[in-house]
């Protein structure tokens, strides 16, 4: 199968969008498509041996619009329609123009205005007519694609609202020019009285105003519909157009599109990153807010991750290009909103059969409202005004925007914060949620565990760490990185192992130096019948401080326990509480023992926790929530989580990086930041709740404007809807749907910025037991501008043995946590010594 895209003309509302699909649909090897009316694009999935481009193409043809097949869009083409909006402009104002004398001439008596001699009086009758048909072939010419279009798909049977409005303003013109005839027939045999009849009633001034006020209502439309994708133009200019590499030793300005995958090119302050890269030399800080919503810049040094479009705030850098633009980041994130905003979701089914018979059903409304009228009252000119007034209030547009306008703003504004969102299903379905299953390990957690403490039994430490270093080199678990660190930190040697055997959510084991080496969990040694009764107390007592005991044991024999703690995320709680504030209930699946699960729920308030898992219970665990009729989202970092991510009705991947087209998510956060997933929630109900309002008033305005248009309320309150109204009315409500869509625009987001978290103090314990209470501290700061100066001061506080500090440019304050004795001078000192002042320290 394969997925091409094509440029699609001549739609105008979402009949026309229904026409495009299904003419499309109804190709053999076709096994999607989805048109963007907003965008005026189709994005079809074939079967190349059964079908190709060619035949797409012509089917949209025979069906009366245009199609070509497109590459990957500009930004120029894509986002910026400022030529053709211009064009509707000149058309608005030239029409304008012409109506104003148009109006005047027919209403102005009837108001008291002055009207010319010339053109009143019985024996001015056809200059008068005459007048009026000058004024209306102009805006006839200026808008003569409503006429063209809409008669062109009555002849394919695929009318659309250019086809209502043709009708309804050819009506209008075509009997306003009978009735001229019929004036000048009357006059030249003197029958002023039955030519003055016929003059009385001409529509030439309805024929100029429906096709003016539509024109108004499109271009008002067309403005509003360009707002709707401006989050994603906003991160296509940010693409830098060119770059400096290195080639030959010379630095070198290329297009940004140039570049190829391991070129070296410069990064200085205030340029955009042209591709995704890695720093090879220097260091900078970035601005990554238009990619990830994160409103701090971030210091990146050598080997350290670049995103397409990040802008350096400062420093400079040299940098090796990892991925092509049109594979890059920012490339990746626009294709995935594209996508979104052209799918459907379940809720615009409705809209969508609606749109396929409404436009014949208008059609076959305004043919029996007119006979009626001209059977029931035999006055043929207020039959006509019915029929046209259906024709011109019966708007499809509005119910064919209502869900797609809101579903780009939608995605575009998740875009914003970081948010992406690959289908507008997904998008709908979130709103769904009832349940969020949270992975702990990177997802509540920093997923980066660190040794705590090691309890030895009847062996010596060094050995202890030869024979657990050199079993878990093999290993690529989070866990046995942090023994890895902690033994070369130690200055350990490893030693060869042979036998290596991993046990997936229990152990590793293998031979070390001749010896039988088991390292796990507790169920790992039960199940090789080792005896743990001596250390069990120490491991339960770990665990209940939400620390990881892993036993070891040597030939048979426990040998020690090493305890790991990864560190609880500090946006974890709130967004723990961001999900219970709309009412969705929290599960934490882990693979750890029960205690040190129970523990990190405790601290977060997790509602329910299942632990010591393998990969496999996982999808049971979300398949029995979904039996008891939960609506689960799981949360997890989309590698590890794939399974349970496929199976819960909708994926979140949490902390994706550059990896953002992962295939088992349905939402992918480019942050590592829990609260963005309780965020997308949100998100959607506010996008389902803006589309069900849209629909709402498409549906009401319809349901109530075509029988007040057909006459319905006439023999009872004498209301009969003039055709301009009527036009005006259509007008309006397409403008409505957009405007109300645009609402969205403003959603925020309940999180706290990064700066007014502050992480509560905790135990650590030290490798021989002994507990020491972290010491906070503030200190304010004068001299720091930017991020490279926050950066600076965060890097020779922490480099100050047992302090750890965060720093904040807003408040010109930097966070300090002490786990050793170490004085106020000395933290003082690396300050000042780095060229900044110290106001206060508390």
């Amino acid at each position: 199968m394969k997925k091409l895209k094509f440029d699609v003309t001549g739609m105008t509302c979402s009949a026309c969008q229904a026409h495009v699909e299904k003419a499309v649909r109804n190709i053999n090897g076709v096994k999607s498509v989805n048109v963007n009316l907003l965008q005026n694009f189709m994005q079809v999935e074939l079967d190349e041996n059964i079908t190709d481009a060619l035949q797409i193409v012509s089917a949209v043809e025979y069906a009366g619009y245009g199609a070509s097949e497109s590459g990957a869009k500009s930004a120029e083409k894509t986002y910026d329609n400022s030529d053709e909006l211009e064009k509707m402009k000149k058309r608005l104002i030239y029409s304008v123009c012409f109506l104003v004398p148009l109006f005047y001439i027919c209403m102005g008596h009837m108001i008291g205005l002055p009207v010319p001699s010339i053109l009143s009086g019985h024996e001015n009758m056809m200059i008068f007519a005459l007048t009026q048909l000058l004024f209306t072939v102009p805006i006839i010419a200026l808008n003569f694609h409503f006429f063209r279009n809409g008669f062109k798909n009555l002849i394919h049977r695929s009318p659309n609202m250019d086809s209502l409005i043709a009708l309804g303003a050819s009506a209008a013109f075509v009997y306003s020019l009978y009735g001229t005839y019929m004036t000048a027939y009357f006059m030249g045999r003197n029958e002023f009285g039955t030519a003055h009849g016929y003059m009385m009633n001409l529509y030439y001034e309805s024929c100029g105003m429906i096709l003016t006020l539509i024109t108004v209502g499109k271009y008002l439309e067309e403005k509003s519909k360009r707002k709707t994708s401006d989050a994603v133009g906003k991160l296509v200019s940010l693409a830098p157009k060119t770059a400096i590499v290195i080639r030959d030793g010379k630095e070198t300005e290329i297009p940004a599109s140039d570049i190829a995958i391991g070129d070296i090119f410069i990064l200085k302050a205030g340029a955009s990153v042209p591709c995704d890269s890695t720093v090879i030399e220097g260091s900078c800080s970035v601005d990554q807010s238009a990619l990830t919503g994160e409103s701090i810049p971030v210091e990146k040094n050598i080997g350290d991750t670049l995103m397409s479009a990040s802008v350096s705030t400062g420093g400079f850098v040299k940098c090796r290009c990892d991925r092509a633009e049109k594979d890059s980041t920012l490339s990746q994130i626009i294709s995935l909103v594209e996508e979104a905003s052209a799918s459907k979701a379940p809720i615009a089914r409705l809209a969508d059969k609606i749109s396929g018979v409404f436009v014949p059903v208008v059609i076959g409304i305004a043919v029996v409202s007119a006979i009626l009228w001209i059977v029931i009252t035999n006055d043929f000119s207020m039959a006509l005004k019915s029929a046209i007034s259906v024709l011109v209030i019966s708007c499809p547009c509005s119910l064919g925007l209502a869900t797609p306008t809101a579903i780009m703003v939608g995605t575009g504004k998740g875009a914003q914060n970081g948010i992406l969102i690959k289908s507008a299903e997904s998008l709908e379905t979130a709103h769904h949620i009832s349940t969020v299953v949270l992975d702990k390990t990177g997802t509540c957690t920093e997923g980066k565990p660190s040794v705590k403490e090691i309890i030895l039994n009847e062996i010596t430490e060094d050995e202890f760490l030869t024979l657990i270093g050199s079993l878990e080199k093999n290993s690529s678990h989070p866990l046995a990185k942090a023994v890895i660190e902690y033994c070369s930190e130690k200055n350990i040697d490893f030693k060869s192992c042979t036998d290596y055997t991993e046990t997936a959510g229990g152990g590793i084991s293998g031979k070390v130096n001749g010896k039988s080496i088991i390292v796990g969990n507790r169920r790992i040694m039960e199940q090789n019948k080792i005896d743990i009764s001596d250390l069990v107390s120490e491991a339960e007592k770990m665990a209940e401080d939400g620390e990881i005991p892993l036993y070891i044991a040597v030939d048979g024999r426990i040998a020690g326990i090493i305890s790991l703690a990864d560190r609880i995320k500090a946006t974890s709680g709130e967004a723990i509480s961001l999900f219970k504030s709309i009412n969705i209930k929290t599960v934490m699946l882990t693979g750890d023992n029960v205690k040190t699960a129970q523990a990190i729920a405790s601290q977060l308030d997790i509602d329910e926790i299942h632990a010591e898992l393998l990969p496999k219970d996982k999808t049971s665990i979300i398949k029995k929530l979904q039996e008891n009729g939960e609506r689960v989202a799981m949360i997890g970092d989309g590698i590890n989580d794939a399974p349970a991510l496929a199976s819960a009705d909708i994926g979140i991947a949490v902390g994706a990086g550059q990896d953002i087209a992962l295939e088992s998510a349905d939402i992918v956060l480019m942050k590592s930041d829990l609260r963005d997933a309780a965020e997308s929630i949100r998100l959607s109900r506010a996008t389902i709740r803006n589309i069900k309002q849209n629909l709402f008033w498409a549906l009401f305005y319809n349901a109530l404007g075509i029988p007040l248009a057909a006459g319905l309320f006439y023999p009872v309150l004498h209301w009969q809807l003039n055709p301009m109204f009527g036009a005006a009315a259509m007008s309006l409500s397409s403008v409505c749907v957009v405007t109300n869509a645009l609402r969205l625009n403003f959603f925020k987001t309940q999180k706290s910025s990064i700066e007014e978290i502050k992480i509560e103090p905790n135990k650590v314990i030290e490798n021989h037991g002994k507990e020491v209470n972290l010491m906070k501290k503030t200190m304010k700061i004068e001299g720091m501008m930017c991020s490279h100066c926050t950066g600076m001061v965060t890097k020779v506080l922490n480099a100050i043995d047992g302090v750890s500090a965060k720093v904040s440019l807003d408040d010109k304050c930097a966070y300090i946590e002490i786990s050793k004795e170490v004085s106020d001078e000395i933290l003082i000192k690396a300050v000042t010594d780095a060229g900044y002042d110290v106001i206060s320290l508390d």
